[in-house]
């Protein structure tokens, strides 16, 4: 159990503390320093302290999205802030800010229970919506930089809060400034641009089939987001019953000419355009073709429901899982000749 050993106005601080119930895979870590910021003003205070100047920072959410292959050596700071507003409304749309610690699918949830549409393809995916925009986080056709108006920051360069643009966040695939740059920015809170209403997307493998067998002939958002919920608790596994960390491999971008040329060898490769010149191949059918699906080394393994899912049994431990995802990567390599990239971070 880990025990305070210092509090102040909005943080608590736990020194040696334990991360095996702050990460989703389950695996065990330590940090030297763990604080849990309750107000966002108390971060121009902590990081005055000499502990957050001197050594390593790790911004952690739920834990959703990283790996421990070790302890970390250093500060593990983690925004726990709560409060969901409307700040503009109109008939039309409404912007909403949300505070860095909510829940992901509670917000969603939320969402959609006022009239909003827009997130329901965003359904189930845990985190908090601190952690949402530095992994531009994205299911079933969307993404969620298509909603963010500006991502509220305290800028570690220069020791004060700072709003950055959708365009300053920098999204891609999977990626933003903040996945990039690490070390300066720690998200306090994140304005949406929600829609009253929006064309659904539905098209991606599976969703009408879902909303069929829910008997629903004309989909809202609320029965869509349903629909995706239903799909993803079908197809991976619930990280309460066993550890993962959801999607461990992104699906590689490559050159169109190199798509042209797997698909004259795999006819049934899925593979669909991203952009110009680029395709995108799903990382599960590599995965899989070469084998790893539901293959176990000890306690570390890949899920039989999904191949892109590594698992946790029991009592693996971070570096076991981090060594089975290398050599996921090696035999995708081998065969294919294309790089997995980790979704996850690893430490």
């Amino acid at each position: 159990m880990n025990i305070v050993t210092a509090e102040g106005a909005g943080y608590t601080i736990v020194e040696n503390a334990s991360l095996a119930a702050r990460n989703t895979f389950r695996v065990a870590a330590r940090a030297s320093m763990l604080i849990d910021v309750r107000r966002r003003e108390a971060l121009a205070e902590l990081f005055d302290f000499a502990a957050l100047k001197s050594n390593p920072l790790l911004v952690l959410g739920e834990g959703s999205n990283i790996l421990f292959t070790r302890d970390w050596p250093g500060v593990v700071l983690s925004m726990a802030t709560r409060g969901i507003a409307i700040i503009e409304a109109e008939a039309d749309r409404a912007r909403v800010r949300v505070e860095a610690g909510e829940n992901w699918n509670d917000f969603v949830h939320w969402s959609l229970a006022r009239g909003f549409a827009g997130l329901e393809n965003l359904a189930a995916i845990p985190g908090t919506v601190g952690a949402a925009p530095m992994q531009n986080i994205g299911a079933y056709g969307v993404e969620v930089r298509e909603f963010i108006h500006r991502v509220e920051a305290w800028d570690r360069a220069n020791s004060q809060m700072t709003n950055l643009s959708n365009h300053d966040c920098a999204f891609a695939y999977r990626d933003s400034i903040f996945k990039r740059t690490p070390d300066r920015y720690v998200v306090t809170a994140v304005e949406f641009d929600l829609p009253r209403s929006r064309t659904l997307r539905l098209d991606y493998a599976g969703v009408r089939e879902e909303l069929a067998a829910l008997g629903v002939d004309e989909p809202r958002p609320a029965s869509v987001a349903e629909a995706i919920t239903r799909i993803r608790m079908r197809k991976l596994p619930n990280p309460q019953v066993i550890g993962n960390a959801g999607s461990f491999f992104k699906n590689p971008l490559i050159a169109t000419a190199a798509a042209d040329s797997l698909r004259h060898q795999y006819p049934n490769a899925p593979i669909w355009p991203a952009a110009e010149g680029v395709q995108k191949v799903s990382a599960a059918w590599l995965v899989e073709s070469c084998g790893f699906k539901g293959l176990r080394e000890g306690d570390a393994g890949v899920s039989s429901q999904h191949a892109l899912v590594l698992v946790n049994y029991g009592n693996a431990t971070g570096a076991e899982i981090g060594a089975l995802a290398e050599r996921i990567r090696a035999g995708v390599r081998a065969r294919f000749g294309i790089e997995l990239q980790a979704e996850p971070i690893i430490v």
